[in-house]
């Protein structure tokens, strides 16, 4: 699992896509068309890592470049019970 992991770090995103401001929803289809099974996002997730990540975010923006692998680091520290537990909760 890490030598995909980290593979999954290292995907490069467009200059394009890095430099528009992007939404929860944007972030959360980019991240999901790009992740396996076992690294998808609900909005729910997205809200938790926003509350316990607050000092990343300036206004509403998700830029893609800037939180994803934050979001993947986060999202694989959690246990799994408690990630079930977060996806079952709305946002």
């Amino acid at each position: 699992m890490y030598h995909s992991l980290q593979k999954l770090l290292n995907q490069e995103n467009s200059p394009a896509d890095m430099s528009q401001e992007t939404t929860k929803e944007e972030f959360l289809a980019e991240h999901n068309k790009l992740s396996p099974l076992n690294l998808k996002a609900t909005t729910a997730l997205l809200s938790r890592f926003r509350i316990e990540k607050s000092s990343m975010f300036k206004a509403d923006d998700w830029p893609i470049d800037k939180l994803r692998r934050p979001f993947i680091l986060w999202l694989t520290s959690l246990p799994l019970s408690e990630r079930g537990n977060i996806h079952n909760k709305k946002a």
